[in-house]
């Protein structure tokens, strides 16, 4: 009997997240694109390159430049039964829009009684390592993580790029999705068939037995880089994907931690009061007692992001700091 791979195709991450925008747009009439230049210029990062001449001025709509004000006008679309994909350029910008984010958007249902309801998804460009300096490169997912009524996404691979719009859009309850710039160019193969995922469950995407490394979008590939790099020393590192930092997954990392004993949190924000932190305050309380070694964090330089290469990639987690973060807590192993 012979069997047949499922049909594959080479996309990017881009291309990835352009179709996830795309088969929504079709599953449902009530979807729409708006934010600062996804129509005719097809997105500052190209996303949404080519949805204007499919799907038209209506669903792919082009707003002033006032984060405010698109933001505002995408919740009061959810708040009226539409189901809107509001795109931010850049994180850093998504700060004009926290009185909407935050005000708004997360407290509407807890304030209405549950009356009200504002499904909508708000994507945004995150983090560093494309020579873009501070105001468009930093990683600020831990900041909107800390707030109740979101629901905060950060897809690392072409799945979860495909994948996790729709079942985002599914939410009653507002969702922000973070695409690591890094990543746009990032290759691979995908299934044809590939769709809608989970976004409740962390991944195990390496399995290991020595440490446990804790990390989420533009640094997964880094932390597999750095996996593969012990595993040539001998040194078996199992690397879970949180994929969901609101509401995390404690089930996922804390049961990894209790078999293999020591933890590495990997996390492009900076370090004081980051969602490192907050990982490795639950590891502590939940798993302390099956701790071989004090919780590791490698997180970004405290500072604005630099422009220069040298200076940035200085500044960024790198999977050389990475590896000598697992070596630590392994090193008393018996």
């Amino acid at each position: 009997m012979t069997t047949t791979s499922p049909a594959v195709t080479t996309t990017t991450y881009r291309d990835a997240l352009r179709d996830a925008i795309r088969d929504a747009l079709r599953r449902d009439e009530r979807v729409f694109l708006m934010g600062e230049d996804v129509g005719a210029y097809g997105g500052c990062f190209g996303v949404s390159l080519g949805l204007l001449e499919e799907f038209g001025p209506d669903r792919i709509r082009d707003t002033p430049l006032s984060e405010s004000a698109f933001v505002g006008a995408g919740i009061g679309a959810a708040v009226a039964g539409m189901r809107p994909i509001v795109e931010i350029m850049t994180v850093n910008f998504s700060l004009l829009a926290l009185d909407q984010i935050l005000n708004n958007a997360a407290t509407l249902r807890h304030m209405s009684g549950g009356q009200l309801g504002v499904p909508l998804v708000i994507r945004m460009t995150t983090g560093a390592g494309r020579q873009l300096a501070a105001q468009h490169s930093h990683s600020l997912e831990g900041w909107f993580a800390h707030i109740p009524g979101l629901r905060v996404i950060a897809p690392a691979t072409l799945e979860d790029a495909r994948g996790m719009l729709w079942t985002a859009l599914l939410d009653p309850d507002p969702v922000l999705l973070f695409e690591h710039g890094a990543l746009y160019n990032m290759s691979g193969e995908l299934s044809v068939s590939a769709g809608p995922v989970d976004i409740d469950r962390a991944v195990i995407r390496r399995p290991g037995t020595d440490a446990t490394l804790v990390t989420y979008g533009g640094s997964l590939g880094k932390s597999l880089d750095a996996a593969e790099q012990l595993a040539a020393e001998g040194i078996s590192t199992e690397v879970i994907d949180l994929r969901t930092l609101r509401p995390l997954d404690d089930a996922t990392f804390i049961g990894s931690v209790r078999r293999t004993h020591r933890a590495v949190v990997v996390d492009e924000g900076w370090r004081s009061g980051s969602l490192s932190a907050e990982v490795s305050a639950r590891i502590t309380e939940q798993a302390f007692e099956d701790l071989d070694a004090p919780v590791e964090r490698v997180c970004s330089a405290e500072v604005p992001m630099p422009y220069a290469k040298h200076l940035e990639e200085a500044a960024l987690p790198q999977p050389a700091g990475i590896v000598a973060a697992v070596r630590k807590v392994v090193g008393g192993r018996g």
